[in-house]
C-alpha cells in the first residue's frame, strides 16, 4: 500500500529554536529571550540569540527541504517579531519575513503549515501574568486575527498553540519554563483554560471570517498504561490519562471538561476561574475544530505512587524521562526492563503510538489527525565525514509503519511531521541533543549537511512510503 495522494510528508520546526535574529529588524523581547538567560537554566547557558540562523538563511534552508522532497513545512510564527510588545502596533518587518518564508515555500511546492504559538512569548504579557492572565488571551486572539488577514490568503492549514501541558506544567509546576514558578497548581490549570478559551476564540475568528484553509490545536500525545493489571496500578494509568490526555482534549474535541478531573479540581480548590460565556464559548467552537495534532514521542508507564515524592523540577528529567511522581502524587511514571529507550530515557514505542490512535478514534470519533512531532533526539555519530543517524532512521521507519497500520484501520491521519527538519536549538538542552534530517555545523559557520537521513526520508516521500 502506498499512502494515499493527500496525505502530507512533511517535516518541523518552531521560531525561536531555528531563527535567532533575535532583536533585528523591530522585533520585540520574548520570555525565553530572558529565561535563557538567566545562569544555570538551560544547557552550558545556551539561547536562541542566534540559534542555527535560520532567519537569514531561510532560502537555503527551504531549498534544502524541495530537494528532499518535502511536501510540507511546519514552522511557527514568533509573535514578538508581529508585535515586539504583545499589543500596540504591528511590526511590518515581521510580517515581510514571514510573507517571505511563506512565498518561499510556495515557490518549491511546499505546503506551509503555521503554528501561531510555539511558547515564545513577548515578555512584555509574561511581565504581566502570562497565561494566568486575561490580557494575554485578548492579545493572542488579536495576533491570531492580524495573521489570518496576513497570511491567509495562501495559508491553508493553522495551529493555534503547541502542547499546552508542557508550557504550562514546566512554567508553573516543575519551574523548568518561563516563568520559572513551581508548584503552583492553581496558576498550571487557570493557565491551560486560559490557552483552551484562547484557542476557541481564535478558531470562531477563523471560522466567521470564512477562510480558506483548517485550523486546530496541536497537543502532547503521550498515553498512559499500566505496568501491570494490579487494581491500584490501572487506577493510575485512568487517573494519569484524565488529568494528562482528557483534560486537554475534551474541552476542544468535546466542548467539556472531564468530569473527574472537574470533581477532583473542585474538592481541592484548583479549578480555574471561568464562567458560563467561556464554558458556552468551548462547546459552541468544539465542532469547528478541522483536525487535532499529536505530538508523540513515547507512551508514560504508570503504577501508584508509591513514594512521598510529588513533581520535582530540573531540567534533564523536564521533558520525557520517566520517573516523576504526578503533581498530586497519585501516580509515578517508571522506566521497564522489557522496552526500549533513547540516551534521554524516552520509551521507543510505536505499538503504543498505534493504540494510543485507536484510544483516541474511541474517545472522539472520526476527527482528522496530524501527526505534527515525532522523531528521535540523538548525539550523531559522523563517520569518514557523513552524519550515519542510522538509529534516526529505524526511529521513524517503526513510527512510520504505525501511522500506516493506522490509515489501513480507518483511522483519519493525514499527515506526517518529522521533528525536526533541521538541527535545531533545544529549548534546555543546547545542541547537543540533535532531531534533524540536515546537520548544522557550529564549528563551520553553521554550514549545512545532508545526514543519512536526508537521502532515507526522501526516498520515503518520493515512493509514498509503499515499502514499509
Amino acid at each position: 500500500m502506498k499512502m494515499p495522494n493527500n496525505f502530507l510528508f512533511g517535516a518541523a520546526s518552531a521560531s525561536y529554536q531555528v531563527e535567532g535574529a533575535w532583536n533585528e529588524d523591530g522585533k520585540g523581547v520574548s520570555n525565553w529571550d530572558v529565561f535563557s538567560k538567566i545562569p544555570g537554566k538551560t544547557f552550558e547557558n545556551t539561547n536562541g540569540d542566534v540559534a542555527v540562523d535560520h532567519y537569514h538563511r531561510y532560502k537555503e534552508d527551504i531549498g534544502l527541504m524541495a530537494e528532499m522532497g518535502l511536501e510540507s513545512y511546519r514552522f511557527s510564527i514568533s509573535w514578538p517579531r508581529i508585535f515586539p510588545n504583545g499589543t500596540g502596533e504591528v511590526n511590518e518587518k515581521g510580517l515581510e519575513f514571514y510573507n517571505n518564508v511563506i512565498d518561499e515555500c510556495l515557490k518549491h511546492n511546499i505546503v506551509p503549515f503555521v503554528t501561531l504559538y510555539h511558547w515564545d512569548l513577548p515578555q512584555a504579557l509574561e511581565e504581566k501574568g502570562g497565561w494566568r492572565s486575561q490580557e494575554t488571551v485578548d492579545a493572542f486572539v488579536r495576533f491570531a486575527d492580524t495573521c489570518f488577514q496576513a497570511f491567509g490568503d495562501r495559508v491553508r492549514h493553522w495551529i493555534t498553540f503547541n502542547e499546552t501541558v508542557i508550557f504550562c506544567s514546566l512554567g508553573y509546576l516543575s519551574g523548568a519554563h518561563p516563568p520559572g514558578i513551581e508548584g503552583d497548581v492553581k496558576a498550571y490549570f487557570q493557565a491551560t483554560h486560559n490557552v483552551f478559551v484562547a484557542h476557541a476564540r481564535a478558531v470562531e475568528i477563523f471560522k466567521k471570517a470564512g477562510y480558506d484553509g483548517e485550523i486546530g490545536i496541536t497537543h502532547v500525545f503521550s498515553p498512559s498504561f499500566s505496568i501491570d493489571n494490579d487494581p491500584d496500578n490501572k487506577f493510575a494509568e485512568m487517573h494519569a490519562n484524565e488529568y494528562a490526555t482528557h483534560w486537554f482534549y475534551d474541552p476542544i474535541l468535546k466542548g467539556t471538561y472531564p468530569e473527574y478531573v472537574v470533581n477532583g479540581l473542585e474538592a481541592k480548590g484548583f479549578l480555574p476561574e471561568w464562567t458560563e460565556e467561556e464554558l458556552d464559548l468551548l462547546k459552541r467552537t468544539a465542532p469547528m475544530n478541522d483536525f487535532i495534532g499529536l505530538n508523540y514521542y513515547c507512551p508514560q508507564r504508570v503504577m501508584k505512587n508509591d513514594s512521598a515524592l510529588v513533581m520535582a523540577g530540573g531540567r534533564e528529567n523536564s521533558t520525557g524521562r520517566p520517573g516523576n511522581p504526578s503533581f498530586d502524587g497519585v501516580y509515578k511514571t517508571v522506566m521497564m526492563d522489557d522496552k526500549v529507550y533513547t540516551k534521554w530515557g524516552w520509551e521507543i514505542a510505536p505499538d503504543a503510538f498505534l493504540e494510543g490512535m485507536r484510544m483516541l478514534k474511541d474517545r472522539y470519533g472520526d476527527i482528522k489527525i496530524y501527526i505534527t512531532e515525532n522523531g528521535l533526539g540523538d548525539e550523531d555519530p559522523i563517520v569518514d565525514g557523513e552524519i550515519m543517524d542510522t538509529p534516526r532512521i529505524e526511529y521513524i521507519e517503526s513510527h512510520l509503519r504505525a501511522v500506516k497500520h493506522a490509515v489501513q484501520e480507518g483511522i483519519n491521519v493525514a499527515g506526517y511531521y518529522a521533528w525536526s527538519v533541521i538541527d535545531l536549538l533545544s529549548w534546555l538542552n543546547g545542541y547537543k541533543k540533535q532531531y534533524g534530517f540536515i546537520y548544522v555545523d557550529h564549528k563551520n559557520g553553521l554550514a549545512r549537511k545532508k545526514k543519512k537521513s536526508f537521502y532515507w526520508y526522501q526516498e520515503i516521500i518520493a515512493t509514498r512510503a509503499e515499502d514499509l
